[in-house]
Protein backbone atom coordinates (compact mmCIF):
# COMPACT_ATOMS: atom_id res chain seq x y z
CA UNK A 1 0.00 0.00 0.00
CA UNK A 2 3.19 2.19 0.72
CA UNK A 3 4.51 1.47 -2.86
CA UNK A 4 1.32 1.64 -4.45
CA UNK A 5 1.09 5.50 -5.14
CA UNK A 6 4.51 5.64 -6.32
CA UNK A 7 3.64 2.81 -8.50
CA UNK A 8 0.49 5.03 -10.25
CA UNK A 9 2.64 8.09 -10.21
CA UNK A 10 5.17 6.53 -12.10
CA UNK A 11 2.69 4.23 -14.21
CA UNK A 12 0.80 7.78 -15.40
CA UNK A 13 4.35 9.74 -16.43
CA UNK A 14 5.16 6.55 -18.64
CA UNK A 15 1.28 6.79 -20.15
CA UNK A 16 1.74 10.31 -20.32
CA UNK A 17 5.17 9.93 -21.73
CA UNK A 18 3.79 7.70 -24.53
CA UNK A 19 1.10 10.40 -25.49
CA UNK A 20 3.53 12.74 -26.20
CA UNK A 21 5.79 10.84 -28.18
CA UNK A 22 2.84 9.16 -29.98
CA UNK A 23 0.84 12.77 -30.93
CA UNK A 24 3.29 13.78 -33.75
CA UNK A 25 2.63 10.40 -35.76
CA UNK A 26 -0.93 10.43 -34.62
CA UNK A 27 -0.98 14.28 -36.48
CA UNK A 28 1.20 12.79 -39.43
CA UNK A 29 -1.40 9.73 -39.90
CA UNK A 30 -4.28 12.35 -39.27
CA UNK A 31 -3.18 14.77 -41.90
CA UNK A 32 -2.14 12.09 -44.46
CA UNK A 33 -6.08 11.39 -44.49
CA UNK A 34 -7.68 14.74 -44.31
CA UNK A 35 -8.69 16.70 -47.02
CA UNK A 36 -6.69 19.25 -48.69
CA UNK A 37 -8.95 22.16 -46.89
CA UNK A 38 -8.43 20.18 -43.60
CA UNK A 39 -4.71 20.19 -43.58
CA UNK A 40 -4.58 24.00 -44.42
CA UNK A 41 -7.06 24.92 -42.26
CA UNK A 42 -5.92 28.07 -39.74
CA UNK A 43 -8.21 26.30 -37.10
CA UNK A 44 -6.98 22.40 -36.83
CA UNK A 45 -8.78 19.97 -35.52
CA UNK A 46 -7.81 16.80 -33.80
CA UNK A 47 -10.13 14.51 -35.75
CA UNK A 48 -11.66 13.96 -39.57
CA UNK A 49 -15.53 13.55 -40.55
CA UNK A 50 -14.05 12.83 -43.91
CA UNK A 51 -11.24 10.81 -44.27
CA UNK A 52 -9.97 10.62 -48.12
CA UNK A 53 -6.80 8.68 -49.90
CA UNK A 54 -6.47 11.68 -52.30
CA UNK A 55 -3.22 12.16 -50.77
CA UNK A 56 -1.52 8.83 -50.50
CA UNK A 57 -2.67 8.28 -54.32
CA UNK A 58 -0.82 11.51 -55.14
CA UNK A 59 1.77 9.87 -53.60
CA UNK A 60 2.01 6.68 -55.31
CA UNK A 61 0.99 8.28 -58.44
CA UNK A 62 4.51 10.12 -58.46
CA UNK A 63 7.04 8.75 -60.99
CA UNK A 64 9.95 6.29 -59.70
CA UNK A 65 8.45 6.19 -56.20
CA UNK A 66 8.78 2.48 -55.94
CA UNK A 67 11.85 2.58 -57.16
CA UNK A 68 12.61 5.17 -54.49
CA UNK A 69 11.26 2.77 -51.52
CA UNK A 70 13.72 -0.21 -53.08
CA UNK A 71 16.45 1.92 -53.22
CA UNK A 72 15.96 3.12 -49.50
CA UNK A 73 15.27 -0.47 -48.58
CA UNK A 74 18.17 -1.83 -50.68
CA UNK A 75 20.15 0.22 -48.64
CA UNK A 76 19.23 -0.02 -45.07
CA UNK A 77 19.29 -3.67 -45.62
CA UNK A 78 22.90 -3.72 -46.51
CA UNK A 79 23.90 -1.38 -44.15
CA UNK A 80 21.75 -3.44 -41.17
CA UNK A 81 23.57 -6.89 -42.30
CA UNK A 82 26.96 -5.66 -42.91
CA UNK A 83 27.43 -3.39 -39.55
CA UNK A 84 25.92 -6.17 -37.61
CA UNK A 85 28.36 -8.77 -39.35
CA UNK A 86 31.67 -6.71 -38.59
CA UNK A 87 30.71 -5.04 -35.45
CA UNK A 88 30.26 -8.53 -34.12
CA UNK A 89 33.71 -10.17 -35.02
CA UNK A 90 35.49 -6.51 -34.02
CA UNK A 91 33.48 -6.70 -30.68
CA UNK A 92 34.45 -10.39 -30.30
CA UNK A 93 38.18 -9.35 -31.24
CA UNK A 94 38.39 -6.33 -29.11
CA UNK A 95 36.70 -8.32 -26.30
CA UNK A 96 38.29 -11.70 -26.38
CA UNK A 97 41.57 -11.09 -27.95
CA UNK A 98 44.89 -8.80 -25.95
CA UNK A 99 47.04 -6.59 -28.64
CA UNK A 100 48.49 -3.77 -29.11
CA UNK A 101 46.60 -0.64 -29.46
CA UNK A 102 43.28 -2.20 -28.14
CA UNK A 103 42.91 0.52 -25.72
CA UNK A 104 43.47 2.87 -28.07
CA UNK A 105 41.30 1.82 -31.05
CA UNK A 106 38.20 1.76 -28.14
CA UNK A 107 38.74 5.10 -27.00
CA UNK A 108 38.40 5.93 -31.12
CA UNK A 109 35.57 4.31 -31.20
CA UNK A 110 34.27 6.04 -28.60
CA UNK A 111 35.51 9.74 -30.17
CA UNK A 112 33.81 8.61 -33.49
CA UNK A 113 30.43 8.90 -32.14
CA UNK A 114 30.77 12.69 -30.44
CA UNK A 115 31.42 14.05 -33.59
CA UNK A 116 28.61 15.66 -35.74
CA UNK A 117 27.56 13.69 -38.73
CA UNK A 118 27.06 17.79 -40.52
CA UNK A 119 30.74 18.39 -39.92
CA UNK A 120 32.10 15.87 -41.57
CA UNK A 121 29.95 15.97 -44.71
CA UNK A 122 31.47 17.70 -46.72
CA UNK A 123 35.02 16.20 -46.47
CA UNK A 124 33.31 12.52 -47.06
CA UNK A 125 31.37 14.55 -50.12
CA UNK A 126 35.21 15.18 -51.58
CA UNK A 127 36.21 11.51 -50.84
CA UNK A 128 33.36 10.44 -52.25
CA UNK A 129 34.28 12.12 -55.41
CA UNK A 130 37.30 10.97 -55.70
CA UNK A 131 36.47 7.60 -55.17
CA UNK A 132 33.77 7.75 -57.78
CA UNK A 133 31.59 6.68 -55.93
CA UNK A 134 28.86 9.98 -56.25
CA UNK A 135 25.54 9.55 -57.62
CA UNK A 136 26.05 5.40 -56.54
CA UNK A 137 23.72 4.01 -53.74
CA UNK A 138 27.40 3.10 -52.31
CA UNK A 139 28.09 6.30 -51.39
CA UNK A 140 24.88 6.07 -48.77
CA UNK A 141 26.15 2.57 -47.74
CA UNK A 142 29.60 3.42 -46.84
CA UNK A 143 28.97 6.31 -44.78
CA UNK A 144 26.19 4.51 -42.71
CA UNK A 145 28.37 2.14 -42.26
CA UNK A 146 30.65 3.91 -40.76
CA UNK A 147 28.75 5.86 -38.48
CA UNK A 148 26.73 2.95 -37.42
CA UNK A 149 29.90 0.55 -36.38
CA UNK A 150 31.06 2.76 -33.40
CA UNK A 151 27.81 2.14 -31.26
CA UNK A 152 27.51 -1.24 -32.55
CA UNK A 153 30.86 -1.96 -31.52
CA UNK A 154 30.54 -0.60 -27.98
CA UNK A 155 26.99 -2.21 -27.34
CA UNK A 156 28.51 -5.59 -28.65
CA UNK A 157 30.82 -6.16 -26.29
CA UNK A 158 29.10 -6.15 -22.98
CA UNK A 159 27.26 -9.10 -24.43
CA UNK A 160 30.85 -10.77 -25.69
CA UNK A 161 32.29 -10.08 -22.19
CA UNK A 162 29.12 -11.67 -20.76
CA UNK A 163 29.41 -14.38 -22.30
CA UNK A 164 31.66 -16.11 -19.74
CA UNK A 165 34.93 -17.48 -20.98
CA UNK A 166 34.65 -20.74 -19.19
CA UNK A 167 32.02 -21.46 -21.93
CA UNK A 168 34.78 -21.40 -24.46
CA UNK A 169 37.05 -23.40 -22.73
CA UNK A 170 34.13 -26.04 -22.02
CA UNK A 171 33.52 -25.92 -25.76
CA UNK A 172 37.55 -26.19 -27.11
CA UNK A 173 37.12 -29.46 -24.69
CA UNK A 174 34.51 -31.13 -26.53
CA UNK A 175 36.30 -30.42 -29.27
CA UNK A 176 34.85 -27.37 -31.02
CA UNK A 177 36.68 -25.14 -33.35
CA UNK A 178 37.38 -21.79 -32.75
CA UNK A 179 35.09 -20.93 -35.68
CA UNK A 180 32.22 -23.26 -34.51
CA UNK A 181 32.35 -21.81 -31.05
CA UNK A 182 31.99 -18.44 -33.05
CA UNK A 183 28.92 -19.42 -35.00
CA UNK A 184 27.26 -21.48 -33.19
CA UNK A 185 27.29 -20.78 -29.56
CA UNK A 186 28.58 -17.23 -29.49
CA UNK A 187 26.68 -15.74 -31.90
CA UNK A 188 23.17 -16.81 -30.66
CA UNK A 189 24.29 -15.70 -26.82
CA UNK A 190 24.53 -12.18 -28.37
CA UNK A 191 21.62 -12.15 -30.97
CA UNK A 192 19.76 -9.90 -29.33
CA UNK A 193 22.35 -6.96 -28.82
CA UNK A 194 22.50 -7.86 -32.81
CA UNK A 195 19.04 -7.18 -32.92
CA UNK A 196 19.08 -3.68 -30.86
CA UNK A 197 22.05 -2.22 -32.90
CA UNK A 198 19.98 -3.26 -36.49
CA UNK A 199 17.17 -1.23 -35.03
CA UNK A 200 19.61 1.88 -34.23
CA UNK A 201 21.08 1.12 -38.20
CA UNK A 202 17.77 0.73 -39.80
CA UNK A 203 16.02 3.70 -38.76
CA UNK A 204 19.41 6.21 -39.35
CA UNK A 205 19.44 4.50 -42.12
CA UNK A 206 16.33 4.59 -43.20
CA UNK A 207 15.51 8.03 -42.52
CA UNK A 208 18.55 9.34 -44.07
CA UNK A 209 17.93 12.82 -45.84
CA UNK A 210 21.35 14.55 -45.54
CA UNK A 211 23.57 11.89 -47.47
CA UNK A 212 21.09 11.49 -49.57
CA UNK A 213 21.09 15.26 -50.75
CA UNK A 214 24.68 15.34 -50.75
CA UNK A 215 25.89 12.28 -52.67
CA UNK A 216 22.92 11.69 -55.34
CA UNK A 217 23.29 15.08 -57.17
CA UNK A 218 22.02 14.25 -61.12
CA UNK A 219 21.36 10.43 -60.70
CA UNK A 220 17.69 10.50 -59.04
CA UNK A 221 17.08 6.85 -60.15
CA UNK A 222 19.34 6.52 -57.33
CA UNK A 223 17.67 8.60 -55.03
CA UNK A 224 15.88 7.15 -51.79
CA UNK A 225 12.70 7.42 -50.23
CA UNK A 226 13.11 11.11 -48.02
CA UNK A 227 14.34 12.61 -51.12
CA UNK A 228 10.67 11.57 -52.68
CA UNK A 229 8.89 14.11 -50.35
CA UNK A 230 10.96 17.38 -51.94
CA UNK A 231 8.58 16.34 -55.06
CA UNK A 232 5.26 17.91 -52.21
CA UNK A 233 7.02 21.22 -51.22
CA UNK A 234 6.56 24.03 -53.81
CA UNK A 235 7.71 27.71 -52.94
CA UNK A 236 4.03 28.95 -53.04
CA UNK A 237 2.03 25.97 -52.17
CA UNK A 238 3.26 23.39 -50.31
CA UNK A 239 1.13 19.96 -50.80
CA UNK A 240 1.10 19.11 -46.88
CA UNK A 241 -1.19 16.19 -47.77
CA UNK A 242 1.00 14.65 -50.07
CA UNK A 243 4.07 15.34 -47.42
CA UNK A 244 2.17 13.63 -44.87
CA UNK A 245 0.76 10.44 -46.73
CA UNK A 246 4.61 10.25 -47.90
CA UNK A 247 5.92 10.27 -44.35
CA UNK A 248 2.87 7.75 -43.09
CA UNK A 249 4.30 5.31 -46.10
CA UNK A 250 8.25 5.95 -44.71
CA UNK A 251 6.82 5.02 -41.44
CA UNK A 252 5.19 1.91 -42.06
CA UNK A 253 8.50 -0.34 -42.54
CA UNK A 254 9.70 0.78 -39.52
CA UNK A 255 7.08 -0.21 -37.59
CA UNK A 256 6.98 -3.61 -39.32
CA UNK A 257 10.58 -4.08 -38.50
CA UNK A 258 9.96 -3.26 -35.05
CA UNK A 259 7.24 -5.51 -34.88
CA UNK A 260 9.60 -8.53 -36.11
CA UNK A 261 12.03 -7.66 -33.74
CA UNK A 262 10.29 -6.47 -30.37
CA UNK A 263 10.91 -9.84 -28.34
CA UNK A 264 14.71 -9.59 -29.39
CA UNK A 265 14.83 -5.63 -29.44
CA UNK A 266 14.00 -6.18 -24.93
CA UNK A 267 16.06 -8.75 -24.12
CA UNK A 268 18.97 -6.77 -26.40
CA UNK A 269 18.56 -3.65 -24.61
CA UNK A 270 18.25 -5.30 -21.71
CA UNK A 271 21.98 -6.54 -22.37
CA UNK A 272 21.95 -9.71 -19.62
CA UNK A 273 23.73 -12.98 -20.61
CA UNK A 274 23.46 -15.33 -17.84
CA UNK A 275 25.88 -17.91 -17.06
Amino acid sequence: MIRRPWRLAAELTALLTAVVVAFPLYWMALSAFKPAGEVQSTQPRPWTLSPTLDSFRRVFEQQDFGRYFLNSLLVAGTVVLASALIAFLAATAVTRFRFRFRTTLLIMFLIAQMVPVEALTIPMFFLMRDAGLLNTLGSLVLPHLAFSLPFAIWMLRGFVRAVPESLEEQAYLDGASRTRFLWQILFPLVFPGLTAVSVFSFISTWNDFLFAKSFIISATENSTLPMALLVFFDTDTPDWGGVMAASTVMTIPVLVFFVLVQRRLVSGLGGAVKD
